[in-house]
C-alpha cells in the first residue's frame, strides 16, 4: 500500500466503476486532483456544493437565524419542569407570606438551572449519548442499579405534583373527583404522547402552546394588580431572608426548580436534532441550544415572577374579605383561583383552572418523556413505544392515585411537600455525573467544560446540594425531637434513618471523587470528514478518506 508524505492512502476510480484501478498519487497531484471536501454527517447524506480546502463545514450553510430555528423545541420541553404544579404552589405561598422578597432565589435557581441545562445539551451533543447512557457505560452493574432506580423514583417524584395539579383543575373545572381526575390525566397524557408519531416537533409546538396559555393567564392578572415595579426589583435583586419562615420558604423554593429527571431528558431531547460531527458543527450546536434555553428559561423566570408577584400583591391588600385572608395564610392549588378574580370575576376559577390544567398536562408529557429515556438508557431494553409510556405512567400515577383515594385534597396536598424533598435527596445523583462527565476528556474530548465553567458549576452545584442536605437533616431532627410518637418508636425511627443518612453522604463522596475509566469520546470527524475528487473521464466522485489503522477495514461507500 502507498501512502502520501502525510499518511494518506489515496483511492481513485476510473470511469469503469469502484474496483477498475487504483493508484497511488503524489502531494502534488493529490492537491491538484482534489480542489474541493466536503464535510458529511453521519444523519445525513445529502450532497453539498464544492467549497474550498481551508473551510470545516458544509458549503450550503443555512443562515444563522434558520439553524437557530432548527434546534428550537428542547429548552421548551425542559422548561416547563420549572412550571409544573409543584413550583407554582410553592410560589403561590412565597408571595403570599413574603411578597416580593424571594423572588431573588428564583433568579438564582433559573441561572443555576440554565447553567446545569447547558451542560446537559453539551453532554448529548458532544458524546451522542444522554446522561443514562453513559451511567450506564461508566459505572459497575450494582452502582449502575441504584442510580436507575433512583432515577426511576425521582421522575415518580417529579409526576406527583403534576399529576395532582392536573385533576385540581379537572376538579376546578368539570367537578371531577380527585382520584377519577388522576386516572383521566394518565389516559389523556398517553393520546397526547401519540403525537409522536406525527413528528417530535408538533408535540413541542402542542407543549409550547400550553406554556403560553398558562402564561398569558398571570400576565393578564399582573397586568391588572399592577405591583410596584421597586419592590419586584428590590426582590430580585436583594437578597432577604427576613420575617417568619423565610429560609425554609426559600429552601422549598430553590428545591422544587431543580429537578434532576430534567438533567436526563435534556442530554436526551438534542439527540433529535441533525448535528455535524465536526468540531464546529458540534460548538455551533451548543451554542443553539444554548439561546435557546435561555430563552426558554426567560419565559419560565418571567411567570414565576408574575405568579409570586400576584400572589404577593392580591394578598397584601387590605380589601381581602375575611374568607380569602384565609386563603392566603393556607394558600395551595385547589384554593388559589381567588386570586384572579379581581380581573376575571366569576370566570376566574374557569381560567385558572385552564392554567393549572396546561401546566399540569404539559409537565406530565415530559415527565413521561424523561422514564423512557432512563428506562432505555440504564437497562437497554427494547420494547414498543407504547408499551412503555403505559409502563411509566402506571409506576408514577400509582402514588397519585393512592393517596387521593385515602386522604382526599389536603392528603395530596401533603403528598406534594413530601415529593419536593425528595427531589431534593434525589438531586446529587444526577447532578454529579453530569458534572463530573461534562468535565471529562474521556467522555467529551475536546468539547469537555472549561476550568471557568468546572469552577463555577462545582460551586452551585455543591452549593445547592449543601442546602438541601442541611434542610432535610435538620427537619427531619426537627420532626424527631417534636414528634408526638412513642419514644420507643421515635428511637427505632432515628436508629433507622441515621444510618441511612451516612449511607447517603457516603454515596456523594464515591460519586464526586470516583476517576472516570471508561472512554465514551469517540473522534467523529476522523471518520466523516470526507475528501472528494471529481474523475475526468467520468462523472462519479470517489472519496479520498485519512489513512488510520484502525479505520483501514471500513469499506469505501458505494
Amino acid at each position: 500500500m502507498e501512502v502520501n508524505a502525510e499518511g494518506r492512502e489515496i483511492r481513485r476510480e476510473g470511469a469503469y466503476g469502484r474496483g477498475s484501478n487504483r493508484v497511488a498519487a503524489t502531494d502534488e497531484e493529490e492537491i491538484a486532483a482534489v480542489p474541493t471536501r466536503k464535510v458529511i454527517s453521519l444523519d445525513d447524506n445529502d450532497v453539498n456544493k464544492d467549497k474550498p480546502c481551508d473551510q470545516d463545514e458544509p458549503p450550503n450553510q443555512k443562515a444563522g437565524w434558520k439553524k437557530f430555528l432548527a434546534h428550537v423545541g428542547p429548552g421548551f420541553l425542559v422548561s416547563l419542569a420549572y412550571l409544573d404544579p409543584g413550583n407554582l404552589e410553592t410560589d403561590l405561598q412565597a408571595g403570599a407570606n413574603h411578597r416580593y422578597e424571594l423572588l431573588w432565589v428564583v433568579l438564582i435557581g433559573l441561572i443555576f438551572a440554565l447553567l446545569i441545562q447547558s451542560l446537559a445539551a453539551n453532554l448529548g451533543v458532544a458524546t451522542g449519548r444522554h446522561l443514562a447512557e453513559l451511567c450506564k457505560a461508566e459505572y459497575p452493574r450494582f452502582i449502575k442499579y441504584c442510580l436507575w432506580v433512583l432515577a426511576e423514583v425521582a421522575v415518580i417524584a417529579a409526576d406527583i405534583p403534576e399529576v395532582i395539579g392536573t385533576a385540581f383543575a379537572l376538579n376546578i373545572l368539570f367537578h371531577i373527583p380527585l382520584w377519577a381526575g388522576v386516572l383521566i390525566t394518565g389516559m389523556s397524557t398517553l393520546l397526547l404522547l401519540g403525537l409522536q408519531r406525527y413528528g417530535v416537533r408538533k408535540l413541542e409546538l402542542l407543549i409550547s402552546i400550553l406554556v403560553f396559555v398558562m402564561a398569558a393567564c398571570y400576565f393578564g392578572e399582573l397586568s391588572y394588580v399592577k405591583p410596584p415595579a421597586s419592590e419586584v426589583m428590590k426582590g430580585l435583586f436583594v437578597p432577604r431572608l427576613s420575617g417568619n419562615g423565610a429560609t425554609s420558604d426559600a429552601i422549598a423554593l430553590l428545591g422544587a426548580l431543580v429537578m434532576p429527571h430534567n438533567l436526563f431528558l435534556h442530554s436526551a431531547l438534542v439527540l433529535s436534532r441533525k448535528t455535524p460531527p465536526s468540531v464546529k458543527g458540534i460548538n455551533d450546536a451548543c451554542r443553539y441550544f444554548l439561546l435557546e434555553s435561555g430563552f426558554a428559561l426567560f419565559v419560565a423566570l418571567l411567570i414565576n415572577i408574575a405568579v409570586i408577584s400576584v400572589s404577593g400583591t392580591v394578598c397584601a391588600t387590605e380589601k381581602l374579605s375575611p374568607e380569602d385572608a384565609d386563603r392566603c395564610s393556607d394558600l395551595t392549588l385547589n384554593s388559589a383561583s381567588f386570586l384572579l378574580k379581581n380581573v376575571l370575576g366569576k370566570s376566574s376559577s374557569i381560567v385558572y383552572g385552564i392554567a393549572l390544567l396546561a401546566s399540569g398536562q404539559s409537565s406530565t408529557i415530559t415527565g413521561t418523556y424523561a422514564g423512557q429515556y432512563i428506562m432505555q438508557g440504564f437497562l437497554d431494553i427494547k420494547m414498543r413505544m407504547w408499551l412503555q409510556n403505559l409502563m411509566t405512567r402506571c409506576v408514577a400515577i400509582g402514588p397519585s392515585l393512592i393517596v387521593s383515594i385515602i386522604g382526599g385534597s389536603a392528603g395530596a396536598g401533603r403528598l406534594i411537600i413530601i415529593a419536593s424533598m425528595i427531589l431534593s435527596f434525589e438531586l446529587p445523583f444526577a447532578l454529579i455525573p453530569l458534572l463530573k462527565f461534562s468535565s471529562s476528556s474521556t467522555k467529551m474530548g475536546p468539547h469537555k467544560n472549561s476550568i471557568y465553567i468546572i469552577v463555577i458549576s462545582w460551586i452551585l452545584g455543591f452549593g445547592v446540594i449543601g442546602i438541601n442536605i442541611y434542610f432535610l437533616s435538620t427537619s427531619f431532627v426537627d420532626w424527631l425531637i417534636h414528634s408526638n410518637l412513642p419514644k420507643a418508636v421515635t428511637v427505632l425511627v432515628g436508629i433507622v434513618v441515621f444510618p441511612l443518612m451516612a449511607v447517603y453522604i457516603l454515596a456523594v463522596v464515591y460519586l464526586t471523587f470516583r476517576k472516570d475509566t471508561v472512554v465514551t469520546f469517540v473522534d467523529k470527524s476522523d471518520a466523516s470528514q470526507i475528501q472528494m475528487e471529481t474523475g475526468t473521464h467520468s462523472n462519479r466522485m470517489t472519496e479520498v478518506v485519512p489513512y488510520r489503522e484502525d479505520l483501514a477495514d471500513i469499506p469505501l461507500p458505494d
